[in-house]
């Protein structure tokens, strides 16, 4: 998660429900992914991890837990959410948890090749087209040889909800009017048909890419949850629609309790698509230490 501190994420990060429901999240994506690792990756003996905005930190803990004998670093902008994940690391005994207040659109303070894996998920509530080359660029000077970069984004879910596709054609708009989408007329968010491409022209090879889908049709497990994430994302993006000029208070407000309505109907039906893309830097972990 990051903070608006040029105005670029799309809600309040000081917001305390959006503290909540960025825990939640964390869980329910890990989950929805297949686990920490799907892709199979190896982190080595006295490894360190970079996590990119990582918000209050559930998918850095989940990882310092599993994996004690690698170090797993968390940025965020937000002051706020590096204080909560600080204690939460510390209530659970995770010396291998550090985390530090930092702007991913901005150089960032670490030596290079000091990571074995750079990891980021939905970084599209608030990246600048233009700042995702200088990040992966970024990314590139401080994974070791042979290290990876893994990011995951998103589009528009897919539901048979109208209100709930209407507001969410609303923010790929709203994003499109504020500079922030790759989308050439705002009618998705753009990031995931460009991001391979942007991960080769940074210098990575290798570049694959893997598809998760959540369902969260009404009556499956995912349904619950998903439902609960987007209850609380379309109320507090409302600030920025209405900033956006995509809508009064009144007219969203009214779309909003449709859409509510609507995804707890009985033959509600929803798809949440993620593409995770993964490149490694050129040369072998022989390189770094040589």
């Amino acid at each position: 998660m990051e903070e608006a501190a040029k105005h670029t994420y799309i809600i309040d990060p000081e917001n305390a429900g959006e503290l909540a429901r960025l825990m939640q999240q964390d869980r329910l994506l890990t989950e929805g992914m297949g686990g920490l690792f799907p892709e199979g990756q190896q982190l080595p003996e006295g490894g360190r991890v970079l996590d990119l905005a990582c918000g209050p930190g559930g998918w850095d803990l989940e990882v310092a837990f599993h994996y004690p004998h690698v170090d797993v670093f968390g940025i965020d902008i937000s002051q706020q959410v590096i204080e909560y994940a600080r204690a939460q690391a510390q209530s659970r005994g995770l010396e291998n948890a550090h985390f530090q207040v930092m702007n991913v659109m901005e150089p960032l303070a670490f030596p290079d090749s000091s990571f074995d894996l750079i990891n980021g998920r939905l970084l599209c509530g608030f990246m600048l087209p233009e700042a995702w080359p200088r990040l992966l660029k970024e990314c590139f000077r401080l994974l070791k040889p042979g290290g990876v970069v893994r990011l995951t984004e998103m589009e528009s879910p897919l539901t048979t909800s109208p209100a709930y596709e209407h507001y969410f054609h609303l923010g790929t708009q709203a994003l499109k009017r504020a500079g922030q989408s790759f989308s050439p007329d705002g009618g998705h968010v753009g990031i995931t048909p460009v991001l391979p491409r942007l991960v080769r022209q940074a210098g990575f090879e290798e570049v694959r890419l893997r598809a998760s889908v959540i369902e969260w049709s009404m009556g499956t497990e995912g349904h619950y949850p998903v439902f609960k994430d987007a209850l609380i994302f379309l109320e507090l993006v409302q600030p920025f629609l209405i900033k956006m000029g995509m809508g009064t208070r009144e007219e969203l407000e009214r779309l909003y309790q449709q859409a509510v309505a609507e995804m707890q109907q009985e033959d509600f039906c929803a798809l949440w698509n993620l593409l995770t893309v993964r490149g490694r830097k050129p040369g072998t972990s022989d390189e770094a230490t040589s």
